[in-house]
């Protein structure tokens, strides 16, 4: 049974029932039907019909923003920009999918050889609730103009969402079967990584159950991309703009009720700006404002689950008995709802449990360093490498330091963000593989070497 329980009112809104084997194994069926089909399609035709879902898309984003919000408490303003940026992404990779797909040729003295990239088939991708449309969008959209299919297993509290996501593939004019999404039990995933006509998964999740994930896929030798979990530090040295660096840390962490993987969750500062930055940071966490995420005035919407909320409440209670400061928030907020004020917690060592997990949700904490070096080893000292933030006013030094910070992505004076020109992904317990950019299109294709010799 999946459900729709609005976040903001602990309101059950409408109940689902889960997808049958019959329907199940109907849709893999189709799926493989429609994709052996849709492969065979010239490249410029099926990068039309993905510019078509980013029409549809920006066209229902009223309709769509709205289930968002219902469903997993995202303020409005916030889902209807998840919207805006999904129907970028169509619009870029049909733009761009036939430079990125087109055959490379090699050089050679003797013979002639060249690359291909042909679709791998039917994907498997399992997806999560915090940005229902822009995670599954970002991967169908090159998957889709690589000549794959979808099958789509969507997290079990946003069943509309995943429903609504039926509906605008079928108004684009998605070949019918091509994409399916399920409304699919947890416990049924493993026969479908296992099944033949499933031919790579990609998984956007906790590192959990990423790792139970892969663990199938392998055993299945099926391709996997993996992009979990995250403790993206956010590294404000002694040389920065501190005003800039502590107006985009708000953003940086705070952004989707903090309920993102890429969210900055360590604020590794240098003592030496330390009180500055968090007095500017704390100021601009005042200004926030929590409440009905339907108003559009509204900043922090409800975190999407109570456990959600009581487990990062645990973590704050655990941290500032450790000894950390307690500088904004640290409570759950009375009335219905599972609202939890934003929350800065300062001096927080790394061995705290703040430092040591991931905190999915609206708290914040700083970690004083006294130089440089101590800076880069502290990013560095978390089983995570998803992204980081560095902030200096020496860019040519920052260009080196890069290189020693172990993440998927570094933006220098800039908070961490997914582009669809740029690939993304992490690695160490962040998972593996790439989305998006020239990568990302090329990650479910069979890098195909072509040799030729001379005609017999």
């Amino acid at each position: 049974m999946f459900r729709t329980l609005n976040p903001a009112t602990e309101t059950v809104v409408a109940t689902f029932d889960a997808d049958t084997p019959a329907r199940i194994e109907q849709a893999l069926a189709d799926a493989q039907t429609a994709q052996r089909s849709w492969a065979r399609e010239p490249l410029l035709a099926r990068a039309a019909v993905v510019a078509r879902i980013g029409d549809v898309l920006l066209r229902r984003k009223a309709e769509l923003a709205g289930l968002i919000t219902l469903e997993m408490g995202k303020p409005i303003v916030e889902a209807e920009a998840e919207i805006e940026k999904s129907a970028l992404t169509c619009a870029f990779y049909a733009e761009h999918a036939a430079q990125y797909l087109a055959d490379e040729a090699v050089p050679s003295n003797a013979s002639e050889s060249f690359v291909v990239y042909d679709p791998l088939g039917v994907v498997l991708a399992i997806m999560p609730w915090n940005y229902p449309l822009w995670q599954f969008i970002r991967f169908a959209a090159p998957a889709l103009c690589a000549g794959n299919g979808a099958i789509l297993k969507h997290a079990g509290n946003v069943p509309q969402c995943a429903l609504a996501i039926n509906s605008v593939f079928a108004e684009a004019d998605v070949p019918t079967g091509l994409v399916a999404s399920l409304l699919i039990e947890p416990n049924d995933v493993a026969a479908l990584i296992d099944d033949v006509r499933i031919a790579a998964v990609t998984l956007t999740g906790s590192t959990a159950v990423g790792k139970l994930v892969a663990s199938q896929a392998g055993r299945a030798m099926k391709k996997q991309v993996l992009e979990l979990g995250g403790s993206d530090p956010f590294i404000v040295l002694a040389d920065a703009d501190v005003e800039a660096a502590a107006k985009a840390a708000v953003k940086a962490r705070f952004s989707n009720t903090g309920q993102s993987c890429i969210s900055s969750k360590r604020f590794i500062v240098d003592a030496a700006v330390a009180d500055q930055f968090v007095e500017r940071f704390c100021a601009g966490v005042a200004e926030l404002k929590v409440g009905d995420p339907t108003d559009r005035a509204t900043t922090i919407g409800p975190m999407a689950r109570s456990n959600l909320r009581d487990e990062l409440h645990s973590q704050v209670e655990r941290t500032v008995a450790a000894g950390a400061v307690l500088k904004a928030g640290g409570q759950a907020l009375p009335g219905k709802g599972f609202f939890y004020a934003p929350t800065v917690l300062d001096h927080v060592a790394p061995d705290m449990v703040a430092a040591c997990e991931e905190t999915f949700g609206p708290v914040a904490a700083v970690l004083r360093v006294e130089d440089v070096d101590a800076a880069v080893a502290l990013a560095n000292a978390t089983e995570f490498g998803l992204g980081a933030a560095l902030w200096t006013g020496d860019l040519d030094r920052a260009k080196q330091l890069v290189r020693r910070i172990e993440a998927g992505a570094v933006f220098i004076n800039g908070l961490v963000a997914s582009d669809a020109r740029l690939p993304f992904g992490g690695i160490k317990q962040s998972g593996y593989g790439r989305e998006l950019g020239a990568v990302g299109i090329r990650e479910f294709s069979n890098i195909k070497t072509v040799w030729v010799g001379p005609a017999r």
